[in-house]
Parts: C-alpha cells; structure tokens; sequence
C-alpha cells in the first residue's frame, strides 16, 4: 500500500474548474486535470478497505451504494498512489470500457458511499478514474486490437452506454458485431442528451473510431420501424440486442399543455447538440425568452445550463419536492446514499451570475396560460406529510403564483420505452420495459440490455448491462454448439 495514512495526510482535491461566470461563455467542457504527482496524492487518500463499499454495486433504499459496475476501485487506487498508471489504467480497464466518459458525467455513487465520507471527504475516485483514462489515451494505451473471429455474427439495436458495452464485449468475444443506430451520430443519449460542457461530443467519436478500427460496425440513420425491418436482422444474425434505451418521457397532462412553447427536455438538449455539431441555426432556442424547466435532476440541471449559455432572458427551476436539508441527518447515516441539498453545475452558474436561486421548491405547475403559444405558467405551492410511513403532497389553498414564461421544458424524467416497442420487436412487456429472463426475451434470439430492461438509469449501470448481456450470449452461444 503506497500510503497507509494518505487519507489523513491529505485533503480531499478536485480537479480544477474555471468560475461559472468563466465557463458560461463557450460550450466547452470546463475542467482540467490536475498534476500527475496531485493525482496521485489524491489516490493515496484510498483507506484500502477490507470491505470497499465503493464497489459494492448494491441498493439500499431504492438508491444505489458504490459502483454499480463493479469496478476495482481500491486496487486502481494503489497503482495510482504507486504511480505505476500503466498498471492502474489495465486494471480500472477490466471493468470500465469507457473510462474517460464516465469519469466526465458519471454521478460518482462510489464516491458517496466511500468509507471516508463517514467522517470527512471521499477520495476523488471519479477524478482518478478521468485521469487515468485521458493518460491512457495520451500514451497509446488505448489501441486497436487484433481479435479473432468465431463466426458468429450479432446485431444490436441503439448505440447508447449499454449498446456500446454489449458491442465492445461481444467483439472481443469475437463475434462480427454491428450497431444500428436511429439518429445521424453514435452515442445514443451520450451524444444527444447530454450537453457539451458535460461531455464534448469528441470524446465519443475518438472512442468509436477504436471500435470502429477493431470491426465493430456502425449503421447510423438506420431506424427499425416496423416488425418486417426487425424480423429481417434477426434472420441475418445469431442473435440480436435490443438497447433503445427508455426514452418516453413523464407527462403532465394539465390545462393549456398543448399550447406552443411547450417542449420535452431531451428534444431541446438534442437540438442544441445538434446546432453546435452542424453549425446551423438552433430552432429551440431560450434566447431572451422566460424559461422554465419542471423538474429537478440531471436533466434540468443540463437544461438550465444550456439556456443560460444560450442567453435567456430569465430561468425558473419547478420542484415538487421539499428543499432537502443542508447536512446529512441522523436518519439517513453513511453509506446510504447522502439526501442533501445538491447545488449542481448549471444552478450553480445562475446563482453566480445572478444572486438568487432559480429553485422554486414544494411547486407545481396547475395549468398554462396562453393563446395558441405560452404566455405563463399558474403554479400552486405543496404541503408535505408523512402519512402511513410515506410522503403525501397536498396543495396549500391559496397560493396560486402566475409566472411568466414563453418556453418551458417538461424534465420530469422518463416512464420507460416508447409505444409500439412489443409490436415493432415481437417481445412481450413488463409495464412499460421488456420483459426479459436473465437478459433473453420472450422472441428467440432476441436480447433485451439497458434502460428499456430496467428503466430509466445511471450510465454505469447500462454499461454492466451491456456486459452482462453479452456474456450471457457468449455462454448461451456456446452451450447450443
């Protein structure tokens, strides 16, 4: 171990971020890297655990604790602290294909449920992890690689974390590989959903290009809409993964939600991506508009972020929940995962760049107000209570607020896979995901990976579904020679 006390030695340090005011004026990623020697410091800070919950990968109170993907966190760690980044990197690389795009937008579970955060600050495994893969890349780790071929030939539907992983297992398995993909570019919601101060869009093209060079093969605009298009690939490979992801979005459904102005989340940070990449003119544009986004994750945060990079006149954030408390309390004690109030990047920004918080807490909207295009939103404040050991909401009489907006984004998440899945791939439903035994389908040859099998998650957990799910063929392949 390099450093049996490198977790009291040292404070916890962050890679470096310009100031929001700074970082608002482009649309590029805006951190940097520490020093390899800081870097390694920062590894040090790993206690080695006898039991790292960092890596446990299991649920606790409908939240994940550690790594999903189960990643060998505290072995990486020491190489790192060692200094011995070749090493680490192979060894973080036998779980993580993708390490420099979830050390960029991974939400860092591992890191909450690090033994260090029961009394103080959790190690920078995230920052590690960014750092080891960028040195990776900058050192020609990270190359083609001769794979042997067995014949066997597989298709996959999407090109999202979990396809991507399916089809980087698979094709080092050695089976001929090649993935449709419905939009014009790879990456699925790592390309489109997420904005480029998050994760520049190269990042995934330099990563795709290594699995194009190892014959994995690519098929963009390709999109599968009708049981004839589906049932044709499924005679022309051994077997088929289904990885669409679960893009259907949670509604509203209330009085004046047809009015113009009203958008998806997705669809406005799709077209965002899509003006910078093309250079054209964005037709969802928050500029000098009053923008409100409903709803209270990731999403909302990258939605906000964006319209403030785009020049919005004013942003207004609508939460349903309660503002969460500012330090973590008795009741809800390490590791489970931290209810805190969280200030991510995008409010962050405004904050810093406006002196108020775009938050409006316990508020949902009632109804919009317009005349054929959106004029304002009429929200009602709520009233929480916990009643039979769950939290109701009731509305409190009388305060009712108009609030001006002429664009508003619905990003209340997703409900699970768009309609018409069952009848375009033949495979039964579970509610609205596929239904699945150990990742097969009801259809034979048929595979089911991702979001549309376990519902709207982190990206971690859909690049172990990927791999999982490509195991699984491998062994199912191999029983039925």
């Amino acid at each position: 171990m390099a450093n049996p006390t490198g977790f009291m030695d040292y404070r916890r340090e962050e890679i470096i971020s310009l100031s929001p005011k700074e970082r608002t004026k482009t649309n590029h990623e805006f951190h940097k890297l520490l020093d390899s020697k800081k870097q390694e410091i920062q590894a040090s800070r790993c206690m080695q655990c006898g039991v790292p919950f960092c890596q446990a990968g299991v649920t606790i109170k409908g939240q994940i604790i550690g790594c999903s993907n189960l990643n060998l966190i505290p072995e990486w760690n020491d190489l790192l602290a060692r200094g011995l980044w070749e090493l680490a990197y192979r060894r973080l690389s036998l779980t993580m294909p993708f390490p420099e795009i979830t050390g960029r937008i991974c939400p860092a579970p591992c890191e909450n449920s690090c033994v260090c955060t029961a009394n103080g600050e959790p190690v920078t495994i995230k920052d590690n992890e960014l750092a080891l893969a960028e040195y990776a890349f900058k050192n020609n780790l990270v190359v083609p690689r001769k794979i042997g071929r067995n014949g066997a030939k597989i298709a996959i539907i999407g090109s999202g974390p979990a396809g991507l992983a399916c089809a980087n297992t698979l094709n080092l398995l050695g089976y001929e590989v090649s993935v449709y993909e419905r939009d014009d570019r790879v990456g699925g919601l790592l390309m489109y959903g997420i904005p480029d101060v998050k994760l520049e869009k190269w990042v995934i093209e330099r990563r795709v290009q290594v699995m194009k060079e190892e014959g994995i093969m690519f098929y963009t605009n390709h999109n599968i809409e009708s049981s004839k298009d589906f049932s044709s690939l499924v005679e022309k490979y051994d077997s088929v993964v289904i990885a669409i992801g679960a893009r259907k979005p949670r509604e509203l459904e209330i009085e004046g939600d047809n009015l113009e102005g009203i958008y998806n989340a997705l669809d406005f940070l799709m077209a965002n991506t899509k003006s910078i990449l093309d250079s054209k003119p964005n037709k969802l544009n928050a500029k000098n508009k009053h923008f409100v986004v409903i709803g209270s994750g990731d999403t909302s945060t990258d939605c906000i972020a964006v319209a403030l990079r785009q020049g919005a006149k004013s942003i207004t954030r609508l939460e349903r929940s309660p503002s969460k408390p500012l330090k973590r309390e008795s009741s809800n004690p390490w590791p489970e995962h931290p209810i805190v109030l969280q200030t991510d990047y995008g409010v962050e920004e405004f904050i810093a760049m406006y002196n108020s918080d775009p938050r409006k807490f316990s508020t949902t909207p009632k109804a919009f107000i317009g005349n054929k295009h959106l004029q304002a939103i009429v929200t009602t404040k709520l009233q929480w209570n916990i009643i039979k050991g769950k939290k109701k909401s009731t509305e409190i009489l009388q305060s009712n607020e108009t609030i001006q907006a002429d664009m508003v984004l619905k990003a209340m998440g997703f409900s699970g896979c768009e309609d018409n899945v069952d009848e375009v791939f033949g495979v039964e439903m579970q509610g609205n995901n596929i239904m699945h035994t150990n990742f097969k389908t009801s259809r034979d040859k048929v595979y089911v990976c991702g979001d549309c099998k376990v519902g709207a998650s982190l990206v971690v957990t859909a690049i172990k579904e990927g791999r999982e799910c490509a195991n699984v063929i491998h062994s199912n392949i191999l029983r039925n020679k």
